[in-house]
C-alpha cells in the first residue's frame, strides 16, 4: 500500500499531458508534410528504406549522383519523369526526406520522453501499458510508410493509393489515441480519482463516420480523382456521370474506380458531417461548449475546402489546408468525443 501511494505520488499526469498534446501537434506537422510530399509527387525519390543511416541526407555531389541514379531504375522516372534534372530531382527528394526525418523525430520525441517517465516512475496507473501500444503502432506507422512505398518501385509508377490510405488512417489513429490519453491525463491532473472515458455510441458512429470519410479522401489523392470533375454540385452536367467505365466485380469500384470514389467522397462528406453535428450539440449539452463549437467551424470549413480543391483544379494550397483540416476535425472530434465519454465515466 505505502509503494502505491509513494508511485502514484510520483505520477505526473500534467506533465505527460503536456507532452502528449506536443507530440500530437507534430503529427499534425507530418500529416501536412506528407500531403505535400502527396501533391508535389515527391514520396518515390528515395527507393531505399533505412532507418538509421538514411537519417543524413546526401552531403556530396557522388552521393546526390547516386541517390538520382536509384531513382533513374524505377518506373516512375522511366515513364513519366524521364529526362529530370539532378536540380529537379533535389526538390522532391526534399519534401520525401523531409517526411522520413519528421517521423523519426517523432519517434524519438515519443520514445526518450517516456523511458524517462517510465524510469522515475511518473507514470500514472494504468497508463503505462496504454503509452507502450501508442508506441508499438508508431513503430508499426513506420513499416507501413515504407509498404507503401515499396507498392510503386517496381511496376508502378505511383504508390498503391490503398497503401497510401492505410498509412495516413494509422497516422490519423495515433493521433486520435494521443490526444484522447492526453485529455485523459488532463482530467486526472484536475482530478486524482478521475477514471478514464468510455466511448459512446454516438461518438463511436461519427468518429466511424469521419474516419472512412477521410479513407475515401486518401483514395481520392491517390488515384488523382480529384482531377476528374472540377465542377460542384454536379459532375460535369450530371449528378453522377453517364458512359463511366464499370470494374468488375462491382465491390472495386468504390476503391478503384476514380469516379465513383470521388463521387462517394463527394457525398459522404455531408452523412458525416451530420453525425458529427449530433456529436457537437451532445456535447454542448454535456457542458463542452467550446468542443460543440470547434467541430461546427472546422466540419463547415472542411466541406467548402473540399468543394474548392475540386473547383480550383486540386490546386495544392487549398489541397493541403483541406488535409490538415481533416485532422484538426478530428482532434475537435475527439474532444467532443471524450467530454461525453468523462460523463458518462462519471456517472
Amino acid at each position: 500500500m505505502l509503494m502505491q501511494t509513494t508511485t502514484e505520488l510520483r505520477a505526473r499526469p500534467r506533465t505527460l499531458m503536456i507532452w502528449l498534446f506536443l507530440v500530437a501537434a507534430m503529427i499534425l506537422a507530418m500529416v501536412v508534410v506528407g500531403g505535400v510530399t502527396r501533391l508535389t509527387e515527391s514520396g518515390l525519390s528515395i527507393t531505399q528504406w533505412k532507418p538509421i543511416s538514411g537519417t543524413l541526407p546526401p552531403l556530396s555531389d557522388a552521393q546526390w549522383q547516386a541517390e538520382f541514379d536509384n531513382y533513374k531504375k524505377i518506373p516512375e522516372y522511366t515513364q513519366v519523369n524521364r529526362g529530370m534534372t539532378l536540380a529537379g530531382f533535389k526538390a522532391i527528394f526534399f519534401w520525401e526526406y523531409a517526411h522520413r526525418l519528421l517521423g523519426r523525430i517523432i519517434g524519438l520525441a515519443f520514445a526518450a520522453p517516456l523511458l524517462w517517465f517510465a524510469v522515475r516512475r511518473q507514470i500514472p496507473k494504468g497508463y503505462g501499458g496504454r503509452l507502450i501500444a501508442i508506441l508499438a503502432l508508431g513503430g508499426l506507422q513506420g513499416a507501413i510508410g515504407w509498404w507503401m512505398v515499396a507498392s510503386g518501385l517496381s511496376q508502378r509508377t505511383d504508390v498503391s493509393h490503398v497503401r497510401l490510405a492505410v498509412h495516413l488512417m494509422t497516422a490519423l489513429f495515433l493521433l486520435a489515441g494521443i490526444v484522447w490519453t492526453a485529455l485523459d491525463l488532463r482530467q486526472l491532473h484536475r482530478l486524482p480519482i478521475a477514471r478514464a472515458a468510455s466511448l459512446r455510441p454516438v461518438a463511436l458512429v461519427a468518429l466511424a463516420l469521419l474516419f472512412v470519410q477521410i479513407m475515401f479522401g486518401a483514395f481520392t489523392a491517390g488515384l488523382d480523382a480529384g482531377y476528374a470533375f472540377s465542377s460542384w454540385p454536379l459532375m460535369g452536367d450530371a449528378w453522377f456521370p453517364g458512359g463511366v467505365a464499370m470494374i468488375d466485380p462491382a465491390w472495386r469500384n468504390a476503391v478503384d474506380n476514380p469516379i465513383v470514389v470521388q463521387f462517394i467522397h463527394r457525398w459522404l462528406a455531408f452523412a458525416a458531417a451530420g453525425a458529427l453535428g449530433l456529436l457537437a450539440w451532445r456535447a454542448w449539452r454535456a457542458g463542452a461548449p467550446r468542443a460543440a463549437l470547434a467541430i461546427g467551424v472546422l466540419v463547415s470549413l472542411q466541406i467548402v475546402l473540399g468543394i474548392a480543391t475540386l473547383l480550383s483544379g486540386v490546386w495544392i494550397v487549398i489541397a493541403i489546408a483541406h488535409q490538415a483540416n481533416a485532422a484538426l476535425t478530428l482532434i475537435a472530434s475527439v474532444w467532443a468525443a471524450h467530454a461525453l465519454g468523462r460523463r458518462g465515466a462519471a456517472s
